[in-house]
């Protein structure tokens, strides 16, 4: 009778002592797996239990101490119970029972099936055991401290520090690389991924990298008769024109169409009595290196969406708008006022027709390419600089997984490029 009870009671503990291993394994899965971003809405929605699980995630070494700490009391003291209440049932052989029985166990039950559950609803999990989880690393906490001490002196002579949580990775790279990871997952569409991707690239890219360039810059001379400024403003896809006397780099003013007709219509639709230099706007000028970010801020603070760009010597190189930077968040704006060539041709065959002046970023947003962009702005200054010449007409290359052959050239630029993506190369055979 009394080895029927000592059996039964074995069996409880033993079993209140997986159940309690299950608890800090699986607590440790799901704190460690949790969104801490979803933890922090949640903590801002007013969730008490998600407030709970971000001052435990805060420190991390001591909850991860106080879930060992728990985890290998019960599960040690579990195993030495059951290997002396069968040793005493089956002699010397029980010690091997009890070490068949106990892996078993705590494999599938306090480590497998745990985290496993845990990890699937991290989030819920976390949210779920945050009470708990705090109760035991309030009491476990001493111990936890004294052995983070411990390991902090053991690792203190190779110069590791368990005290640093930052990431190798900047934040902005994080994000990138969450939303890549999602779009991969199809969580996320590849037009919110690019959307993302360009308000995280604003900080990176210059204004010299999206403006117009001055040689497709559309200009007006200020000495021409106002009724042809009138004809060629209303030309224009354009609602500001730069103005230029003498020379194109000498601007002037910047005119705005709706200034142009007001004043056209007070003057009774007679454009010769029209001063149209009176009419243009101050010329804004920003350097070249000033990042997206800070000139998405400058037109903010200025209500204005025109500037144009100069170099360190003060001359003209371009010109940006607001519509230049908002396109690089959210693609290529069009409306019925633009013009319809792009600078980039699908052809049927796969390949792609481009100008020589599109941008890289431009060409990898519209094909899901992935170009580099960091040595060369334009597709033409890319091919120039693997090539390390300016090559003729013709001439072809490859690089980077895509063939680059030269279809224009006008005299040293060039012109249009046919861009043809290559098939990966055949898996390399294995030799017996």
């Amino acid at each position: 009778m009394e080895a029927h009870i000592d059996l039964w009671l074995a069996a409880s503990i033993v079993a209140m002592s997986l159940l309690l291993s299950a608890f800090f394994a699986g607590a440790e899965t799901a704190f460690t797996a949790a969104s801490r971003a979803r933890m922090l809405s949640l903590e801002n929605a007013g969730d008490a239990r998600a407030a709970i699980v971000n001052r435990i995630l805060a420190v991390r070494e001591r909850f991860i101490g106080a879930m060992l700490i728990g985890y290998n009391i019960v599960a040690i003291g579990a195993s030495a119970f059951m290997t002396s209440v069968l040793t005493a049932v089956f002699g010397k052989s029980g010690v091997l029972y009890a070490t068949a029985v106990m892996s078993v166990l705590v494999i599938v039950f306090a480590e497998v099936l745990p985290k496993t559950l845990a990890i699937t609803k991290a989030e819920q999990a976390a949210l779920l055991m945050a009470r708990p989880v705090a109760f035991a690393v309030a009491l476990l906490g001493p111990p936890a401290l004294a052995i983070e001490a411990v390991v902090r002196l053991m690792l203190r002579p190779f110069g590791v520090s368990i005290g640093e949580h930052q990431s190798i990775l900047s934040p902005t790279e994080e994000i990138r690389g969450q939303v890549a990871l999602l779009h991969r997952e199809g969580g996320v569409a590849k037009a919110e991924r690019d959307m993302l991707g360009g308000l995280l690239d604003l900080s990176d890219l210059s204004v010299s990298e999206v403006m117009v360039h001055r040689t497709t810059m559309r200009t007006i001379d200020a000495d021409l008769p106002s009724q042809e400024i009138v004809r060629e403003v209303l030309a224009s896809p354009y609602t500001r024109m730069p103005l230029w006397r003498g020379t194109p780099e000498n601007i002037v003013g910047v005119l705005h169409a709706k200034d142009l007709l007001r004043a056209l219509d007070a003057a009774g639709g007679d454009a010769s009595r029209l001063s149209v230099e009176a009419l243009a706007l101050e010329t804004w000028f920003v350097p070249g290196t000033t990042s997206l970010r800070d000139q998405l801020k400058a037109f903010l603070t200025r209500k204005t969406h025109f500037a144009l760009v100069v170099d360190e010597y003060g001359e003209v190189m371009g010109l940006v708008t607001l519509e230049d930077i908002l396109e690089e968040i959210v693609g290529d704006i069009a409306d019925e006022h633009d013009v319809a060539v792009s600078g980039v041709r699908v052809q049927p065959d796969g390949s792609v027709n481009a100008d020589g002046g599109v941008p890289i970023r431009d060409l990898n947003r519209a094909m899901d390419w992935n170009l580099p962009d960091e040595e060369a702005t334009t597709i033409a200054g890319l091919v120039i600089h693997e090539a390390r010449t300016i090559p003729d007409q013709g001439t072809a290359f490859n690089f980077y997984g895509f063939r680059f052959k030269v279809l224009r050239k006008a005299r040293n630029r060039i012109a249009t490029l046919r861009i043809t993506p290559l098939p990966p190369p055949p898996a390399a055979k294995r030799e017996d």
